[in-house]
């Protein structure tokens, strides 16, 4: 049985074991949550561009980025056959009116107050909400407590489960609010969430060296040290740089904005810089470029002046000549997507693991909690799940990695948190190998790993917390020649 069928089984004889209560609706909620898109919610402090990079990973200006009353609410934004927007408030749920204007989504709360509003769903057909729904949360250390308030009951609730599967926790710097907000999401059971479901994201990186040229490879430095400092490691998977408001830019960039772009592009190098000194030069300077001052506004309020600057750049020196190069562009060097990579590779990839942990600790805590005939076989059966089934054994590894509870050479920790799936699940990121390795090169790395780990995993000298580890590891690399074999015969016989 696969380990979807496994929590499944777990699922419907905890459904039985608890039906007619209320704990059985909750597991039977639970129940469809299996067969829905992984949830990712979207965190962070006040200001620190969740909605805006929420837009650039939707690819459309779903989210409100002002401070109105709809920032102050948790928002659901899921796949579905219409366009709605419906309301939470108590056990009731409305429909709410919305229009798009300017391309932004404008959504009419008919006369409610945000405080009276549980959360916001909004259904939105589109093909990047197929793999998974994202949830806008309030920030954390808000001026309205009650704001803040929902973003901890949501991620970090006392009794319930978290209803997320992973978080993208963005950060300007690391706060003492951004730690103990990941400590208390962090557990180290593999059954609740994890630094291996949740990825930091240094956003408004173009701010970092003041929207020079060079300001994300500052932030990717910075980056780098935040992902590597041990603090950091044990409460998130991975940090990665992002300039949100560009990256929400690009992919929702016009053509009437290349063309307002082309007119600085077209400048000579010095007269575009020194239109581009500050905003106040930008606004006002060189009335010949044709553009009005609602034009440059908007231009600034857009890309930012970092954007402004990088994209007539490119389209200067001929990096980029058409929108849709520049779009494209401009999504890389905003670090969306490395971001978006990181995503699929550790969430996506990943996405039944997690949904099964998800699931599983909704079990194991109505069991906990509310204890009762055949509870306690019941409590046998989740923990025989996640004892046994290797993806959780791998997870468990990577959080010891990341606590620090597995320890060695440092060459030996990257290689181990690379077999076992901690950069990407895929073959080739195990053996750190290019996209396009062949499937010789990939047996033969998987077995080198093979004997690699064995020996580590039998040595008397390994520590004992290694070579568990190691044991793991080994049992990773048994399964990538497994189906490394089982791939080299499906295509021996469709030949």
């Amino acid at each position: 049985m696969s380990l979807l069928d496994r929590t499944r089984a777990v699922l419907d004889h905890a459904i039985q074991v608890y039906r007619g209560t209320p704990h059985g609706a909750r597991l039977v909620a639970t129940r469809g949550r299996l067969d829905q898109p992984l949830r990712v919610a979207v965190a962070g402090r006040v200001k620190a561009g969740k909605s805006t990079l929420l837009n650039a990973l939707v690819g459309e200006r779903l989210a409100p980025t002002d401070a109105g009353e709809c920032t102050r609410i948790v928002t659901w934004y899921q796949d579905g056959h219409t366009y709605q927007v419906r309301a939470r408030v108590g056990r009731e749920e409305r429909q709410l009116r919305f229009n798009r204007e300017n391309g932004q989504l404008d959504i009419d709360l008919g006369g409610l107050h945000a405080s009276d509003v549980d959360e916001l769903v909004v259904t939105w057909p589109t093909r990047a909400l197929r793999a998974a729904t994202l949830v806008d949360t309030p920030g954390i250390g808000s001026l309205s407590e009650s704001a803040a308030k929902r973003t901890w009951d949501l991620l970090v609730p006392d009794e319930e489960e978290t209803p997320a599967d992973a978080v993208l926790y963005l950060m300007r710097h690391l706060h003492a609010g951004d730690v103990e907000f990941l400590r208390a999401f962090h557990d180290s059971e593999v059954s609740r969430p994890s630094p291996v479901n949740a990825i930091g994201v240094l956003s408004r990186a173009d701010e970092i060296a003041v929207g020079r040229l060079d300001s994300m490879a500052s932030a990717r430095r910075v980056a780098t040290r935040l992902g590597e400092d041990p603090s950091v490691r044990r409460l998130v998977q991975s940090v990665v740089p992002v300039a949100g408001l560009l990256a929400e830019t690009a992919v929702t960039l016009t053509e009437e904005e290349v063309g307002q772009l082309r007119r600085i592009a077209n400048l000579s190098p010095r007269d575009a810089e020194e239109l581009l000194l500050s905003t106040d030069r930008f606004v006002r300077m060189r009335p010949e470029l044709g553009l009005t001052s609602p034009e440059r506004e908007s231009l600034l309020a857009r890309f930012g002046m970092f954007g402004v600057r990088l994209a007539s750049t490119m389209l200067r020196r001929g990096v980029a000549g058409t929108a849709t190069e520049l779009a494209r562009e401009l999504a890389e060097r905003s670090g969306l997507t490395q971001l978006e990579d990181l995503l699929s590779s550790l969430f996506l990839e990943r996405r039944d693991v997690l949904k099964c942990r998800s699931t599983l600790l909704a079990v194991a805590d109505v069991v906990r909690a509310w204890p009762g005939p055949g509870s306690e076989a019941l409590a046998g059966e989740v923990e025989a799940v996640m004892s046994s089934a290797h993806p959780f054994n791998e997870l468990r590894v990577l959080s010891g990695l990341r606590a620090g509870w597995v320890s060695g050479k440092d060459e030996v920790v990257a290689d181990l948190e690379r077999v076992i799936g901690g950069t990407g699940g895929a073959a080739h990121q195990r053996l750190r190998l290019p996209e396009d390795a062949g499937h010789r090169e990939l047996t033969n790395a998987a077995t080198d790993a093979l004997s690699r780990w064995q020996r580590r995993a039998e040595n008397p000298l390994t520590s004992y917390e290694l070579a568990v580890a190691a044991r793991v590891a080994v049992r990773s690399c048994e399964g990538m020649l497994a189906d490394l074999l089982s791939e080299h015969r499906d295509v021996r016989t469709r030949h």
